[in-house]
């Protein structure tokens, strides 16, 4: 089934990413809408999301990029932070080491990872599923979109090796303390999760099963093009030292 374009190119200039003469963003609708129709492609065989037509643009592909703002702000600012002094002042992000690295945990169809990795194409991305056919289904994309920083961790979550910036955390589990025990843990210690979620005062009632966990949060509305439901990112930084049991 194809996507519908002009629905899709409508809910990128809400966000931002669409303009007249934009070629940049212009591209990212189009391989966006790729990605959408090979969504609904395989979904059949793979069982990647429950959702297609209008309700796969908005609920996924969109969806997923509402916080792109957010995480190019936190990109920025730890890009920044590390940039070495040079006579005593900052000279910005062009001196950080490059490239940042963001881990999508439980990616499954690539959600909101794949749309992240198309809008940030100088961000290092990890996809990490532990669902095989999954795994196929993102492999396909990798050379169909020609995602080029893209890679892929079939493990679990509590498996993942390695360190990230930015970590995206989207509707596959609830907070729990043994589960971010390892999530924090792949988080660098000027890094921040991102996890996408819905009601604040649900997200605010998950936080109390990782109390000691994290060393600051932040929880923001955001709001997706065309979708008449309350969303919210949960903005965590890890706490320093050993977690509390």
């Amino acid at each position: 089934m194809a996507i519908d374009r002009e629905l899709l190119g409508q809910g990128l200039a809400k966000l931002g990413l669409l303009a007249p003469g934009e070629k940049a963003a212009d591209s990212l609708a189009k391989r966006l809408a790729k990605y959408g129709e090979e969504i609904e492609l395989w979904n059949p065989a793979y069982g990647l999301v429950g959702a297609n037509g209008n309700e796969l643009v908005v609920k996924h592909l969109l969806d997923s990029l509402a916080a792109l703002g957010c995480i190019r702000e936190a990109l920025a600012g730890i890009a920044a932070a590390r940039a070495p002094a040079r006579d005593g002042i900052v000279r910005g992000a062009a001196f950080a080491p490059l490239p940042l690295r963001l881990a999508d945990l439980g990616t499954g169809a690539g959600l909101p990872g794949i749309p992240l990795a198309l809008a940030l194409p100088d961000v290092q991305v990890s996809l990490v599923e532990r669902m095989g056919r999954r795994i196929r289904f993102l492999e396909n994309e990798k050379v169909v979109l020609g995602l080029s920083n893209v890679g892929l961790v079939e493990r679990e979550v509590e498996r993942v090796e390695g360190s990230f910036e930015i970590l995206t955390f989207r509707a596959f589990r609830p907070f729990e303390r043994k589960l971010f025990k390892s999530v924090f843990a792949l988080c660098e210690s000027d890094g921040l999760l991102v996890a996408y979620k819905g009601k604040r005062d649900k997200a605010e009632a998950e936080l109390g099963e990782i109390e000691g966990l994290f060393s600051s949060v932040e929880i923001r509305p955001i709001t997706v093009p065309f979708l008449d439901e309350e969303r919210c990112l949960v903005l965590l930084r890890p706490a320093q030292g050993k977690a509390p049991d």
